[in-house]
């Protein structure tokens, strides 16, 4: 049984598809690989860091943001800054 030209381009495109998935990009653009959880909270506590979950009125995390990408650092710099400051150390 043969089947149509639309059929098989079709099949085609979606082994391409499949295939770009696979990269772990649906574009099919290669992607650094994110580090592991543990690897991440490892490196987090050999520098100290420990994890600080607050809840913040959503202007001013907008500003938090907006400061932090003005100044080129992370939110997590910028706030830690921001609290020694109003900490006085």
């Amino acid at each position: 049984m043969t089947s149509k030209p639309a059929d098989l381009q079709k099949r085609q495109a979606s082994r391409i598809a499949s295939e770009m998935r696979q990269v772990g990009n649906g574009y099919g653009r290669a992607v650094a690989p994110e580090p592991d959880r543990r690897e991440q909270r490892a490196r987090d506590r050999a520098l100290g860091l420990v994890p600080f979950a607050v809840k913040l009125p959503q202007e001013l995390v907008q500003r938090l943001q907006q400061q932090a990408q003005a100044g080129g650092v992370g939110l997590n710099e910028l706030t830690a800054e921001l609290l020694r400051k109003g900490l006085g150390g």
